[in-house]
This record gives C-alpha cells, structure tokens and sequence, in this order.
C-alpha cells in the first residue's frame, strides 16, 4: 500500500522513494495531506532550534553576566544572517541544477551548522563565546529556513500551497511547544531547576539543546528522503544553465528582483515593519515581565528567576500549541475571507494579549493572553506567505522568499539599534530607547509590542491581494 501511494502521489520524471523508479514529465502532483506533513516534518526541527533560541538566549546572555539594556544588539545575529544570506541563498539555489536538487543541497549544510551551534551553545564560559555560536546557529537556520519556503511553492500545486504554508505554521507551532516546555518537564521528572554549570547555565538548558541539534538533523533528513524534490523540467533546467553563475550574478539578481518586485510584496513591507518588531521585543523581554510582576526579582541568578524562565516556556509552550492547533482550522477561514483579513483578525488578538501581559500578577492568568499571542503567531508563519505566493514569478520564487525575508530581519535590526545600548569601550552602540524611554520596564516593551501588533493588523488590511476573490484570481492564472 506504500508503494501503492508513493507511486500515485509521484508525478512522472520524479524518484519514487524507496523504488528506484525514474519515469518521464514535470506535472506536480496533488499530494495527499500525509505527504505534505513528511515534506514540512523538517520545520519541525528547524523550528524547535528558533524556539529554544526565544525562550533561552536572553536569559543565557544574563547568566554569563549580559545586562537587559543589552539583549537587542546581542541578539543581532539573527537578523543580519537573515539580511545577508536568506536572499544569496534564494538566487542560489533558484540557479543551482545539482543531482541532489536545487533546495536539497542547502537543507543539508543548514542542518548540519544548526546542529553544531545547538550542541555547543550551552557550553558557553563567556557572552563573547554565546554571542559568536549565535553566529553560527543563525547561520545554519537561515541557510535552511529561505530554501524550505521555496520548496513548498516548488512542489506542491497552487491550490495546496496555503495547506503547504499553514502546515509548516502547524509544525512551527508544534516544535516551539516542546522546545519551551521540555525544560519544565525535565524539572518535573525530577531535575533541580538551579543545578547550574561553572558559568550560571542550567543543565536543563544543556539538555534541551541537546536535543534540539539531533531533531534539527533528523528531521530535515527524513523529509529529503521521503518527498524528495521534483526533477527539473528541459525548460527550467534551460533557464539554469543559460542564466550567470557566481555570487556577483545571484547579488544582480537580488538587486533586480527588489527593482522590479510586485505590489502585494510591497505592501506586505508595512506590516512586516510592524509585526516582527513586535514579536522581537517580546521575546526578548517577556521572560523579564514575568520575572517581576509574578516572581517579584530583576536577578537572572536566582532561584526566583529561574521559575519565571521555566513559567514563560510554559506560556509560549501553550501558545504554541494555539498555534498548532489553529494553523490547520485555519484552512477553511482562509478559503472564505482569504489570508489577509484573516491574518488581521489574528494580529489583533495578539496586539490584545500583549497588552494585558504585563498587568498581570497570577501565574495561572498568563494564559489567558497567551491565546491570542498564539493566534497571532500561528498566523505569522503561515498567512503572510499565502498571499506572496500568488504574487511572485515560480522562476524567482527563491530569490522573493529571500528578498521576503529582508523584510522580517530589517524591522529586528531597527529594533535591536533603536532599544539598545552596548558599550564597547572604543564605541557605543545603539539609542538606548529602552534605558531612558521606556525607563528599563519591561512590562513597558510588552505594551509597545502589543500597539505594533494592532498596527500591523491595520495595515495588512491595505493588501488587498490578500482578499478571497484576489487569492482565488491568482490560482486561476497559475
């Protein structure tokens, strides 16, 4: 029976997994939902490294002795990988032609840099050492992250993208629950949540990253090998080899797909600016809004503390969960109202909840705003790139992902010179908005982030290409 569906889920020209079989075509197949979790499993394990990475590395950061005027410029990592490889990487491997793929190449050297920078992370003796392996880790996440978005759009039809994207905001959901509820259910097996290493890290963190670089390996493989890449088409094989090759044609490229981006991306470049400023700043400081509000201590190295870090990695473990579980109910909505006002209506709610966050003294009421962050997020990664999708060229995809992401990764660099401040003798860096703004509060920076989700959810509503009747004309004509 195996066989049975591999064989009528494989269009001809592809390699039926397991067979050998090579036959003869290019139509993509319609692949039933089974198959399209096996080809997203892999966010699974790239999405529980960007979880640990939320949940751990500001409160890292302080333990080797970090302040929080600081976190924003120490976390720039991310960002400026992002800035700088997601796009190099989209024009890459829409020109590469390899035996293995043109995405397949880079899931595997991502997989791999991700699973070093998570197993020697928690090993680190110094902010200088956590800060470069960041370096590393990010690296390898962005490497994988642009081409996994691009695969989607690659393999599946038009009309099963939006699944394709929700189920990759599905496992995203699911990977980020256990990668911030691990450490609480290792406490609960009997774990002391203060047996910390020579540098103040908790042996609940060496565990968890542990784990997180074998499924970041593991999954990703798994999804290569079970729904491997189609063959290129005589034509798109072609367009390869007639195009320039090198790092100076993919940066040409990059420079002439902005030159000549369509107007949904565009306008999509707002609410970008908003949204992911938004969720920079709360998850960089909602571990501390916690800490005193509920926990009543501003000391990263007390027991007080270290209960605030296991508390929120139980609220995002819940909101993410949210997430999980609506990025599939979300289907249906979608198809109706289409992915835009569906994505305000999210964003919104989230705008809610981190408003009310900070107000809160209760453990147990935490929960209650974590919902709507959980819609917002489980929107974020999946929404959003329903409406690109029916927007771009198929030949560029890979470069507009890149570009696309340009999007995310610049407000977080604004955000991180805009809030922080870093003194490094020779040079200050940053505006210290946080310092002297908003007074050193982080219950402030959560009131912020939720007026920038509300703004964001406004201004998704100016695309009107994400409308239903404006989504169903794209499929239409693809």
């Amino acid at each position: 029976m195996e066989f049975a569906r591999n064989q009528a889920e494989t269009p001809p020209g592809s390699t039926v997994p397991g067979s050998g079989c090579v036959a003869s075509g290019s139509a993509r197949p319609h692949l039933s939902l089974a198959r399209i979790l096996e080809m997203n499993l892999g966010f699974l394990g790239l999405q529980f490294s960007f979880g640990l990475q939320q949940g751990n590395m500001g409160p890292i950061y302080s333990y080797l002795g970090a302040n929080e005027a600081q976190l924003p410029l120490l976390g720039l990592a991310g960002p400026i990988t992002g800035l700088l490889v997601q796009p190099l990487i989209g024009a890459l491997s829409d020109r590469t032609a390899s035996r293995w793929g043109r995405r397949t190449p880079y899931f595997l050297v991502g997989a791999v840099l991700c699973a070093l920078g998570l197993f020697i992370m928690p090993l680190s003796s110094s902010v200088l050492m956590a800060a470069s392996l960041l370096w590393l880790l990010d690296a390898g996440n962005n490497i994988t992250m642009e081409p996994y978005r691009a695969y989607v759009s690659d393999r599946l039809n038009p009309n099963q993208r939006q699944t394709g994207f929700l189920s990759q905001s599905a496992f995203t959901g699911l990977a980020q629950m256990l990668a911030f509820l691990t450490p609480s259910i290792l406490v609960g097996l009997g774990m002391n949540q203060d047996w910390v290493d020579a540098h103040g890290i908790p042996y609940t963190v060496r565990v968890v990253f542990t784990l997180g670089a074998v499924l970041s390996l593991v999954t990703i493989l798994w999804s290569v090998w079970r729904v491997p890449e189609l063959p290129l088409t005589p034509q798109e094989r072609a367009h390869i080899e007639a195009a320039p090759k090198g790092f100076g044609a993919a940066l040409a490229e990059i420079a002439d797909a902005i030159r000549t981006m369509p107007v949904a991306m565009r306008k999509l470049g707002l609410m970008s600016l908003f949204q992911w400023s938004a969720m920079s700043g709360y998850w960089l400081y909602v571990t501390y809004s916690i800490a005193r509000t509920v926990y009543h201590t501003a000391d990263a190295h007390s027991s007080a503390f270290h209960s605030a870090v296991l508390t929120n990695g139980e609220m995002a473990a819940f909101y993410n969960g949210i997430s999980f579980v609506t990025a599939f109910a979300m289907v249906p909505l979608v198809r109706r109202i289409g992915p835009g006002p569906l994505h305000a209506l999210c964003l919104l709610a989230g705008g809610l909840g981190m408003l009310a966050l900070p107000h809160i003294t209760d453990k147990a009421l935490l929960f209650v705003p974590a919902v709507g962050v959980g819609l917002a997020w489980g929107s974020i990664m999946g929404n959003p790139y329903a409406i690109l999708t029916n927007s771009i060229p198929p030949a560029r995809t890979g470069v507009y992902m890149g570009i696309f992401n340009m999007m995310i990764v610049i407000p977080m660099l604004l955000f991180a010179v805009v809030m922080s401040e870093l003194d490094l003798g020779f040079i200050k860096l940053g505006l210290g908005v946080y310092s002297h703004v908003l007074r050193g509060d982080p219950g402030n920076m959560l009131s912020l982030c939720g007026a920038l989700l509300i703004a964001a959810a406004l201004s998704v509503l100016w695309v009107r290409e994400g409308r239903a009747h404006a989504v169903a004309q794209a499929q239409a004509l693809a």
